[in-house]
C-alpha cells in the first residue's frame, strides 16, 4: 500500500521570531498536504498536537505503514541565533528507501526554497523519529524559524510547501501528482465478479480490496481510464468504467 504516517512537529514551545510556533505551522502545512495526498491515492494516518515524540514513533510503530514523514522548523545553536538558513532533509544511513525519499523531497524543495544550494540531505543516527521507527523515515527541518527571513518564507508559503511535499510522497510511491477535486459519491456496477482497488493506476497493481456490485465508495479524483477511490478505509484506483457516479 502507499500508506503514510504524517508526524508534523508538537513542539510548540519552539516560539517563531515572527510570531506563531513551530507546532503551529507544521501542522498548518500537514493540513494542506491532506487533500494533495488523498487526490494522488495515498492512504494518510496523523499524530496528534498533544502526542510527544516518542508516542508518535511508538504509534507509527504499531502500524504497517510504508513512509513516516515528520514535518518541522529549525533553529540555530544559541550563539548563531538568527544567522542560519536553509532545508535539511533527514533519514537514515542505513535506509535505502529512506534515503530515496528524502532525495526526492530535496530535489522538490529546491524548486521552492528561496535558496537552492541551501537544501541539504543528511544522514543521522541521532534523530528518533528517523533512526527508531520502523518504517522508512525522513525528518524535514524545513527552514529556520529564528531567522526572519526563513520563518516569514514558511509563514507565507504553507500551501506551496504543502503541495511540493505531497508531490514527492507521490512520486516515491509511484503514483500520479494530482490536483485536490471535490469529493464524490460512487457505486460499483458489475454484472459477475468483483471490482479490484489497485495500489496504483496500472492493472498489474497489487490488488488491495475487491468491491462487489452495489458497493459504495468516495472518488476522490481521476486519472486517464482510473478514479482515485477511497473504500474499505483506504486509498486506491478503481477502473472507471465500473463505477457509476
Amino acid at each position: 500500500m502507499s500508506l503514510l504516517y504524517l508526524s508534523p512537529s508538537t513542539q510548540e514551545f519552539n516560539p517563531y521570531v515572527t510570531g506563531g510556533n513551530e507546532e503551529q505551522y507544521m501542522n498548518l502545512i500537514a493540513d494542506q498536504m491532506e487533500p494533495y495526498l488523498r487526490a494522488s491515492g495515498v492512504t494518510v494516518a496523523r499524530n496528534r498536537t498533544d502526542m510527544t515524540a516518542a508516542q508518535c514513533i511508538q504509534a507509527s510503530n504499531e502500524g504497517n505503514y510504508d513512509l513516516h514523514l515528520a514535518l518541522h522548523s529549525n533553529a540555530a545553536p544559541e550563539f548563531l541565533s538568527g544567522t542560519l538558513q536553509g532545508s535539511v532533509v533527514y533519514y537514515y544511513p542505513g535506509s535505502v528507501k529512506g534515503k530515496r525519499f528524502a532525495e526526492l523531497a530535496a530535489t522538490g524543495l529546491r524548486e521552492i526554497y528561496p535558496g537552492p544550494d541551501l537544501v541539504s540531505v543528511e544522514p543521522t543516527t541521532t534523530i528518533g523519529e528517523v533512526t527508531k521507527v520502523r518504517a522508512p523515515a525522513v525528518l524535514i527541518e524545513l527552514a529556520y524559524h529564528d531567522n526572519t527571513q526563513d520563518a516569514i518564507w514558511i509563514q507565507t508559503h504553507t500551501g506551496e510547501i504543502a503541495q511540493n511535499v505531497s508531490g514527492s510522497v507521490a512520486a516515491y510511491f509511484g503514483l500520479p501528482v494530482l490536483t485536490p477535486q471535490p469529493a464524490r459519491q460512487g457505486t460499483v456496477e458489475l454484472s459477475w465478479g468483483s471490482l479490484n482497488i489497485r495500489e496504483q493506476p496500472i492493472t498489474s497493481s497489487p490488488v488491495l480490496a475487491r468491491a462487489y456490485d452495489g458497493a459504495a465508495l468516495t472518488v476522490w479524483n481521476e486519472y486517464q481510464e482510473w478514479y482515485v477511490v477511497e473504500f474499505a478505509g483506504m486509498m486506491g484506483f478503481a477502473w472507471r468504467s465500473f463505477v457509476m457516479i
